[in-house]
């Protein structure tokens, strides 16, 4: 198995890394201090052609794999995940069309994604892990459907022009009645709340959303009904390695902080590297930080060779996760008090490795899917 990046893999991950640490990193700490959208940073990327990186051609995207997106995904988060978030997520937005819309479907809001956002509607109040649980309903009416419920945590809610929710057009079936709607934001009965304060990851907007007795078409309708529980596990097969490069991005600024501050710190006459317990959690956080990458990269490679990679995606996005979180507080430990500090950048890395573990399935969910991968159950 060969997981050396072709030319343009290459190339877009230069094209990533150099954005981040010429656009990204002087400016994330001021919008992570104000919790505003960086609409201009957003822009530029927009301009270089690294958002929508998963939407063909046809509808001025960039036509590229899971890996692509994985490898940019990965250098963004470096500068900031954040920011990462706000420029790639319409990628997730993508993934339903791609899988289930049909080409009027696509048409419409693959294109509107060309210089907008699309937001992904599946968590609600009362239902978060628990997908099969949402309260939302789609009632069948003469002309189409009547959406009502309420979502949070939305991500990108507050930018979008529209919204792929899931809700259930026959409750009593529990999974196997859900079904995905596409329903523009201008839509009677649409309400936006305010952004939701957040720890981490500030730059990047999330939101509640109601849906007050929202008139749809049939054609709002994305697959076949009933098909929405197995589309948004299909997604997460295809979002969950991008999410996992989140993780490494992380985990690997992490490493590239404390190693400096490690090389110019003295203590008891020394460089603080050469102590053993700082060393080894430097060498710890690099072991960490290869492996995440190696199982995002197969999980990736999987999607864009056509094969299952449920358990590899649940591995990864876990693995990822949970290391980026051990990293970035090891990198406060190395720093010491100034590690507390928000004057060094290693304590908005804890802030924001937290929500990975959370978001796109927690890591107890990712295991609970690799049980069930590993034993048949």
């Amino acid at each position: 198995m060969d997981f050396t990046l072709n030319a343009d893999e290459r190339e877009i991950q230069s094209l990533a890394r150099d954005f981040a640490r010429r656009e990204i990193v002087p400016v994330a700490a001021e919008y992570d201090e104000r919790a505003v959208f960086p609409h201009a940073v957003v822009e530029k990327a927009r301009n270089l052609q690294l958002m929508n990186l998963g939407v063909p051609v046809e509808y001025e995207g960039s036509g590229l794999g899971a890996l692509a997106i994985a490898v940019v995904a990965e250098e963004l988060a470096w500068g900031c995940a954040g920011i990462a978030a706000c420029i790639l997520l319409n990628d997730l937005v993508a993934l339903p069309l791609l899988l289930t819309g049909t080409s009027g479907q696509r048409a419409k809001y693959l294109s509107l994604l060309a210089d907008g956002f699309g937001s992904y509607a599946l968590t609600e109040p009362d239902a978060g892990s628990d997908a099969a649980a949402i309260g939302s309903l789609a009632a069948r009416t003469a002309g189409g459907y009547r959406l009502t419920g309420r979502k949070t945590w939305i991500s990108h809610a507050p930018e979008a022009t529209f919204f792929v929710v899931f809700a259930k057009t026959d409750p009593a079936a529990g999974s196997r009645g859900i079904s995905a709607f596409l329903v523009d934001r201008d839509l009677p009965g649409v309400s936006v709340a305010k952004p939701l304060p957040k720890t981490g990851q500030r730059a990047s907007s999330a939101a509640e959303v109601t849906f007050t007795d929202v008139l749809l078409p049939r054609e709002a309708l994305l697959g076949a009904e009933g098909e929405g529980f197995t589309l948004a596990m299909r997604v997460f097969d295809r979002s969950r390695p991008m999410v996992a490069a989140f993780g490494v991005g992380v985990a690997q600024r992490a490493l590239d902080e404390a190693v400096g501050y490690a090389t110019r710190r003295e203590a008891f006459g020394r460089k603080i590297k050469s102590h053993q317990g700082i060393g080894f959690k430097l060498a710890e956080m690099g072991m960490r930080a290869e492996a995440a990458r190696l199982l995002t990269h197969k999980a990736a490679w999987q999607v864009d060779a056509g094969q299952p990679n449920t358990l590899e995606a649940a591995y990864a996005k876990a693995f990822a996760a949970d290391s980026a979180m051990w990293a970035a507080i090891e990198a406060v430990q190395v720093f010491g008090g100034y590690g507390y500090s928000q004057e060094y950048p290693v304590e908005k890395l804890m802030r924001d490795a937290k929500v990975l573990q959370i978001y796109e399935g927690t890591s107890e969910i990712q295991r609970t899917i690799m049980v069930r991968q590993l034993t048949g159950g």
